[in-house]
Protein backbone atom coordinates (compact mmCIF):
# COMPACT_ATOMS: atom_id res chain seq x y z
CA UNK A 1 0.00 0.00 0.00
CA UNK A 2 1.30 3.76 -0.81
CA UNK A 3 0.47 7.00 -0.94
CA UNK A 4 -0.58 6.47 -4.99
CA UNK A 5 -2.95 3.65 -3.69
CA UNK A 6 -4.85 6.01 -1.65
CA UNK A 7 -4.71 8.59 -3.97
CA UNK A 8 -6.22 6.46 -6.79
CA UNK A 9 -8.81 4.85 -4.82
CA UNK A 10 -9.94 8.20 -3.50
CA UNK A 11 -10.24 9.97 -7.08
CA UNK A 12 -12.26 6.45 -8.00
CA UNK A 13 -14.40 6.86 -5.22
CA UNK A 14 -15.47 10.47 -5.33
CA UNK A 15 -16.23 9.75 -9.16
CA UNK A 16 -18.48 6.70 -8.11
CA UNK A 17 -20.00 8.37 -5.25
CA UNK A 18 -20.59 11.63 -7.48
CA UNK A 19 -19.97 14.00 -4.14
CA UNK A 20 -18.29 16.12 -6.75
CA UNK A 21 -21.95 16.54 -8.00
CA UNK A 22 -24.08 16.78 -5.09
CA UNK A 23 -26.69 18.75 -6.08
CA UNK A 24 -27.32 17.34 -9.46
CA UNK A 25 -27.81 13.79 -7.77
CA UNK A 26 -29.60 14.39 -5.13
CA UNK A 27 -31.68 17.07 -7.38
CA UNK A 28 -31.38 19.79 -3.97
CA UNK A 29 -30.61 23.50 -3.50
CA UNK A 30 -28.10 22.68 -0.49
CA UNK A 31 -24.00 21.99 -0.97
CA UNK A 32 -22.55 18.81 0.36
CA UNK A 33 -21.39 20.77 3.23
CA UNK A 34 -24.79 22.65 3.99
CA UNK A 35 -26.45 18.87 3.29
CA UNK A 36 -23.91 17.44 5.96
CA UNK A 37 -25.18 20.08 8.92
CA UNK A 38 -29.08 19.13 7.93
CA UNK A 39 -28.15 15.83 8.71
CA UNK A 40 -26.36 15.92 11.77
CA UNK A 41 -29.17 18.47 13.17
CA UNK A 42 -31.60 15.81 11.63
CA UNK A 43 -29.79 12.86 13.93
CA UNK A 44 -28.34 14.09 16.62
CA UNK A 45 -30.28 15.67 19.75
CA UNK A 46 -29.15 18.61 21.42
CA UNK A 47 -26.35 20.03 19.31
CA UNK A 48 -24.27 23.09 19.84
CA UNK A 49 -23.10 25.03 17.07
CA UNK A 50 -19.54 24.75 18.47
CA UNK A 51 -20.06 20.60 18.93
CA UNK A 52 -21.21 20.86 14.97
CA UNK A 53 -17.87 22.73 14.01
CA UNK A 54 -15.71 20.12 15.90
CA UNK A 55 -17.43 17.27 14.28
CA UNK A 56 -17.46 18.41 11.08
CA UNK A 57 -14.32 19.83 10.45
CA UNK A 58 -15.42 23.13 9.71
CA UNK A 59 -14.49 26.53 10.00
CA UNK A 60 -16.32 28.84 12.99
CA UNK A 61 -16.87 31.60 9.93
CA UNK A 62 -18.00 28.97 7.24
CA UNK A 63 -20.20 27.67 9.83
CA UNK A 64 -21.93 30.47 10.96
CA UNK A 65 -22.27 31.47 7.43
CA UNK A 66 -24.43 28.21 6.58
CA UNK A 67 -26.48 28.34 9.70
CA UNK A 68 -27.46 32.09 9.45
CA UNK A 69 -28.38 31.27 5.46
CA UNK A 70 -30.45 28.08 7.11
CA UNK A 71 -32.00 30.66 9.74
CA UNK A 72 -33.30 33.02 7.20
CA UNK A 73 -34.56 30.22 4.99
CA UNK A 74 -37.04 29.12 8.13
CA UNK A 75 -34.64 25.79 8.18
CA UNK A 76 -33.64 26.33 11.95
CA UNK A 77 -33.43 28.13 15.26
CA UNK A 78 -30.69 29.25 17.45
CA UNK A 79 -31.01 29.69 20.69
CA UNK A 80 -29.00 29.18 24.32
CA UNK A 81 -27.57 26.21 24.72
CA UNK A 82 -28.52 23.74 27.66
CA UNK A 83 -24.98 23.16 28.83
CA UNK A 84 -23.44 27.00 28.48
CA UNK A 85 -25.19 29.87 28.26
CA UNK A 86 -22.33 31.57 25.85
CA UNK A 87 -23.10 28.58 23.58
CA UNK A 88 -26.26 28.33 20.80
CA UNK A 89 -28.19 25.55 20.39
CA UNK A 90 -29.27 24.62 17.02
CA UNK A 91 -32.66 23.13 16.34
CA UNK A 92 -33.89 22.14 13.04
CA UNK A 93 -38.04 23.73 12.25
CA UNK A 94 -40.43 21.78 11.32
CA UNK A 95 -39.32 23.13 7.49
CA UNK A 96 -35.98 21.90 8.22
CA UNK A 97 -37.26 18.62 9.37
CA UNK A 98 -38.77 18.14 5.91
CA UNK A 99 -35.54 19.32 3.95
CA UNK A 100 -33.25 17.06 6.07
CA UNK A 101 -36.13 14.05 5.03
CA UNK A 102 -36.16 14.80 1.67
CA UNK A 103 -32.36 14.26 1.19
CA UNK A 104 -32.07 11.14 3.26
CA UNK A 105 -34.41 9.57 1.39
CA UNK A 106 -32.77 10.63 -2.11
CA UNK A 107 -29.59 10.41 -0.64
CA UNK A 108 -30.96 6.54 0.04
CA UNK A 109 -32.72 6.08 -3.36
CA UNK A 110 -28.75 6.91 -4.61
CA UNK A 111 -27.11 4.61 -2.64
CA UNK A 112 -29.77 2.05 -3.57
CA UNK A 113 -29.16 2.77 -7.59
CA UNK A 114 -25.38 2.29 -6.82
CA UNK A 115 -25.40 -0.71 -4.73
CA UNK A 116 -28.03 -2.62 -7.03
CA UNK A 117 -25.11 -2.46 -9.53
CA UNK A 118 -23.65 -5.31 -7.04
CA UNK A 119 -24.23 -8.64 -7.61
CA UNK A 120 -26.47 -9.70 -4.29
CA UNK A 121 -23.52 -12.35 -3.63
CA UNK A 122 -21.26 -10.02 -3.35
CA UNK A 123 -22.40 -7.23 -1.06
CA UNK A 124 -21.64 -8.76 2.05
CA UNK A 125 -17.81 -9.27 0.93
CA UNK A 126 -18.65 -5.18 -0.42
CA UNK A 127 -19.93 -4.61 3.36
CA UNK A 128 -16.89 -6.31 5.14
CA UNK A 129 -14.52 -3.94 2.53
CA UNK A 130 -16.04 -0.73 3.50
CA UNK A 131 -15.86 -1.55 7.44
CA UNK A 132 -12.37 -2.30 7.31
CA UNK A 133 -11.41 0.81 5.39
CA UNK A 134 -13.33 2.88 8.36
CA UNK A 135 -12.14 0.72 11.04
CA UNK A 136 -8.29 1.59 9.68
CA UNK A 137 -8.70 4.97 8.65
CA UNK A 138 -11.65 6.30 10.39
CA UNK A 139 -12.13 6.13 14.29
CA UNK A 140 -13.48 2.73 15.01
CA UNK A 141 -10.77 1.95 17.16
CA UNK A 142 -12.18 3.96 19.82
CA UNK A 143 -15.29 3.40 21.37
CA UNK A 144 -18.99 3.87 20.23
CA UNK A 145 -20.28 6.83 21.14
CA UNK A 146 -23.85 7.84 21.27
CA UNK A 147 -23.78 10.67 19.14
CA UNK A 148 -22.89 7.92 16.54
CA UNK A 149 -26.10 6.16 16.72
CA UNK A 150 -28.80 6.39 13.96
CA UNK A 151 -31.93 5.78 14.26
CA UNK A 152 -34.10 5.45 10.87
CA UNK A 153 -36.71 3.02 9.14
CA UNK A 154 -35.74 -0.57 8.31
CA UNK A 155 -34.27 -1.46 4.78
CA UNK A 156 -34.32 -4.45 3.08
CA UNK A 157 -32.73 -7.53 5.41
CA UNK A 158 -33.57 -5.45 8.44
CA UNK A 159 -36.47 -6.97 9.53
CA UNK A 160 -34.85 -10.23 8.51
CA UNK A 161 -31.90 -9.19 11.03
CA UNK A 162 -34.38 -8.26 13.57
CA UNK A 163 -35.43 -12.01 13.72
CA UNK A 164 -32.36 -13.58 14.06
CA UNK A 165 -31.04 -10.99 16.19
CA UNK A 166 -33.64 -11.60 18.49
CA UNK A 167 -33.22 -15.45 18.37
CA UNK A 168 -29.24 -15.18 18.96
CA UNK A 169 -29.30 -12.75 21.57
CA UNK A 170 -32.06 -14.60 23.76
CA UNK A 171 -30.43 -17.76 23.30
CA UNK A 172 -27.07 -17.04 24.51
CA UNK A 173 -28.57 -14.42 27.30
CA UNK A 174 -30.91 -16.92 28.77
CA UNK A 175 -31.07 -20.19 26.90
CA UNK A 176 -34.45 -19.82 25.00
CA UNK A 177 -35.08 -21.81 22.59
CA UNK A 178 -36.38 -21.63 18.84
CA UNK A 179 -40.04 -20.65 20.39
CA UNK A 180 -39.32 -17.43 21.04
CA UNK A 181 -37.34 -16.82 17.11
CA UNK A 182 -40.88 -18.65 16.02
CA UNK A 183 -42.57 -15.88 18.18
CA UNK A 184 -40.27 -12.81 17.31
CA UNK A 185 -40.99 -14.30 13.46
CA UNK A 186 -44.72 -14.35 12.94
CA UNK A 187 -44.89 -10.42 14.97
CA UNK A 188 -42.19 -9.35 12.29
CA UNK A 189 -44.12 -11.15 9.08
CA UNK A 190 -47.54 -9.86 10.65
CA UNK A 191 -45.78 -5.92 10.46
CA UNK A 192 -44.39 -7.40 7.06
CA UNK A 193 -47.79 -8.33 5.33
CA UNK A 194 -50.27 -5.82 6.41
CA UNK A 195 -49.22 -2.38 8.74
CA UNK A 196 -50.67 0.78 8.50
CA UNK A 197 -47.65 3.27 8.06
CA UNK A 198 -49.56 6.20 9.63
CA UNK A 199 -50.17 4.24 12.81
CA UNK A 200 -47.47 1.66 12.83
CA UNK A 201 -43.69 1.86 12.39
CA UNK A 202 -40.22 -0.02 12.84
CA UNK A 203 -36.65 1.47 14.03
CA UNK A 204 -33.53 0.66 13.40
CA UNK A 205 -30.73 1.68 15.51
CA UNK A 206 -27.66 1.82 13.55
CA UNK A 207 -24.23 2.19 14.63
CA UNK A 208 -20.81 2.96 12.51
CA UNK A 209 -23.18 1.59 9.19
CA UNK A 210 -24.27 -1.46 11.21
CA UNK A 211 -27.77 -2.45 13.08
CA UNK A 212 -27.32 -2.72 16.85
CA UNK A 213 -31.01 -2.68 18.13
CA UNK A 214 -34.69 -2.25 17.02
CA UNK A 215 -37.93 -1.39 18.37
CA UNK A 216 -42.12 -1.51 16.95
CA UNK A 217 -44.66 0.33 17.60
CA UNK A 218 -48.05 -1.66 16.49
CA UNK A 219 -51.71 -1.14 16.74
CA UNK A 220 -52.82 -3.17 20.02
CA UNK A 221 -56.34 -4.72 19.85
CA UNK A 222 -58.05 -2.29 22.19
CA UNK A 223 -58.78 0.62 20.87
CA UNK A 224 -56.83 3.91 20.83
CA UNK A 225 -54.27 1.70 22.36
CA UNK A 226 -50.15 0.87 20.78
CA UNK A 227 -48.23 -1.89 21.58
CA UNK A 228 -44.03 -1.40 21.87
CA UNK A 229 -42.37 -4.77 20.33
CA UNK A 230 -39.26 -6.54 20.41
CA UNK A 231 -37.11 -4.02 22.02
CA UNK A 232 -33.80 -5.13 21.51
CA UNK A 233 -29.97 -3.71 21.76
CA UNK A 234 -27.32 -5.86 21.08
CA UNK A 235 -24.86 -6.52 23.75
CA UNK A 236 -22.04 -4.32 22.43
CA UNK A 237 -23.69 -1.55 21.79
CA UNK A 238 -24.95 -1.22 25.44
CA UNK A 239 -24.17 1.74 27.97
CA UNK A 240 -24.73 4.09 24.61
CA UNK A 241 -28.51 5.14 25.70
CA UNK A 242 -30.11 3.34 22.94
CA UNK A 243 -32.65 1.51 24.35
CA UNK A 244 -33.64 5.00 25.64
CA UNK A 245 -33.69 6.27 22.28
CA UNK A 246 -35.79 3.65 21.01
CA UNK A 247 -38.55 3.40 23.48
CA UNK A 248 -38.89 7.63 23.38
CA UNK A 249 -39.49 7.28 19.82
CA UNK A 250 -41.75 4.81 20.22
CA UNK A 251 -43.67 6.68 23.12
CA UNK A 252 -42.97 10.14 20.88
CA UNK A 253 -44.59 8.23 17.44
CA UNK A 254 -47.36 6.96 19.70
CA UNK A 255 -48.19 10.11 21.52
CA UNK A 256 -48.06 12.31 17.77
CA UNK A 257 -50.58 10.07 15.67
CA UNK A 258 -53.14 10.28 18.68
CA UNK A 259 -52.89 7.12 20.56
CA UNK A 260 -54.12 7.19 24.11
CA UNK A 261 -52.34 4.39 25.77
CA UNK A 262 -48.78 2.62 24.79
CA UNK A 263 -48.48 -1.23 26.48
CA UNK A 264 -45.96 -3.93 26.07
CA UNK A 265 -45.51 -7.67 27.59
CA UNK A 266 -42.38 -8.25 28.78
CA UNK A 267 -40.54 -11.13 31.49
CA UNK A 268 -39.22 -10.79 34.83
CA UNK A 269 -35.61 -11.53 33.92
CA UNK A 270 -35.38 -8.52 31.56
CA UNK A 271 -33.99 -6.46 34.40
CA UNK A 272 -32.37 -3.91 31.89
CA UNK A 273 -35.19 -3.26 29.84
CA UNK A 274 -37.49 -2.78 32.93
CA UNK A 275 -35.36 0.19 33.95
CA UNK A 276 -35.69 1.89 30.72
CA UNK A 277 -39.68 1.42 30.82
CA UNK A 278 -39.57 3.25 34.22
CA UNK A 279 -38.04 5.78 33.27
CA UNK A 280 -39.71 6.60 30.19
CA UNK A 281 -43.08 6.21 32.93
CA UNK A 282 -44.48 2.79 32.17
CA UNK A 283 -46.35 1.27 34.93
CA UNK A 284 -46.54 -2.06 35.97
CA UNK A 285 -49.91 -3.43 35.42
CA UNK A 286 -50.16 -6.83 35.91
CA UNK A 287 -47.89 -10.18 36.14
CA UNK A 288 -48.24 -14.13 35.47
CA UNK A 289 -45.97 -16.85 35.61
CA UNK A 290 -45.67 -19.15 32.33
CA UNK A 291 -43.67 -21.96 30.85
CA UNK A 292 -42.42 -20.40 27.35
CA UNK A 293 -39.13 -20.75 25.12
CA UNK A 294 -38.01 -23.45 27.39
CA UNK A 295 -37.81 -21.69 30.57
CA UNK A 296 -39.81 -20.90 33.93
CA UNK A 297 -40.83 -17.30 33.64
CA UNK A 298 -43.23 -14.35 35.12
CA UNK A 299 -44.91 -12.31 32.47
CA UNK A 300 -45.17 -8.73 32.88
CA UNK A 301 -47.75 -6.11 31.17
CA UNK A 302 -47.03 -2.53 31.38
CA UNK A 303 -48.83 0.59 30.50
CA UNK A 304 -48.07 4.51 30.04
CA UNK A 305 -50.80 6.76 29.53
CA UNK A 306 -50.04 9.43 26.38
CA UNK A 307 -53.21 10.99 26.24
CA UNK A 308 -56.26 11.63 29.20
CA UNK A 309 -59.37 10.22 28.13
CA UNK A 310 -61.99 13.07 27.33
CA UNK A 311 -63.96 11.81 30.57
Amino acid sequence: MTVHDIRSFNRFYTNVIGALDHGRHLNAPYTLTESRVLYELAHTEHVDAADLRIRLSLDAGYLSRILGRFEQAGLVERGSSDKDSRRRRITLTARGRGAAELLDERARESAGTLLAGVPASERERLGDALRTVRELLGDGRAAPHPENVLLREPGPGDLGWIVARNGAVYAAEFGWNTEYEGLVARIVADFAQDHDPHLERVWIAELDGRPVGCVMCVRDEAPGTARLRLLLVEPEARGLGIGDRLVRACADFARGVGYRELVLWTNDVLASARSVYLRHGFVLVGERPHRSFGADLVGQDWKMTLHKSAD
